[in-house]
């Protein structure tokens, strides 16, 4: 795994770049505490995404997913309710010294669970393959996992 210097508490842009904010919403058949750990469990989330996952449950802990393909720190954490995360990822158009602010929200409906997912500060010149790589890497999979 490559060695990055990650923020502490705030998501920052050294160099101006132009960011844009993602925003998804998606529905489980599972609990809010199944989702959960689904995210922040190493072992789960390297099983629905297919790549190696590395993730501390600490608030400062650090993350990286898909071998490190994307990392970053883990800014707040709400038990089966909310995460928020400073989030890097190597693909094209990201800077090597930008972090995105990632926060997912969970809230249990009739049904299961549902994930509101915001994603702040991501380049421009990355955001349709990101906003598509959540759909791909992530919802989808996990709605399989799931029961979908």
């Amino acid at each position: 795994m490559k060695t990055r210097t990650i923020p502490s508490t705030k998501t920052r842009t050294i160099r101006r770049t132009k960011t844009r904010t993602i925003r998804q919403s998606v529905t489980f058949k599972a609990t809010p505490h199944e989702v959960y750990e689904t995210l922040m469990d190493s072992r789960t989330h390297a099983r629905f995404t297919g790549g190696p996952a590395r993730i501390s449950r600490k608030v400062g802990g650090r993350f990286s997913t898909f071998g490190g393909w994307a990392a970053g720190t883990t800014l707040a954490l709400e038990r089966d309710r909310r995460i928020v995360q400073a989030w890097w990822c190597e693909t094209a158009g990201w800077p090597k010294d930008h972090y995105s602010r990632a926060t997912f929200s969970l809230r249990r409906v009739r049904g299961g669970t549902r994930l509101s997912f915001t994603q702040s500060g991501v380049p421009a010149a990355a955001y349709a393959d990101i906003k598509q790589g959540w759909w791909d890497s992530y919802w989808t999979p996990m709605k399989t996992m799931f029961g979908a």
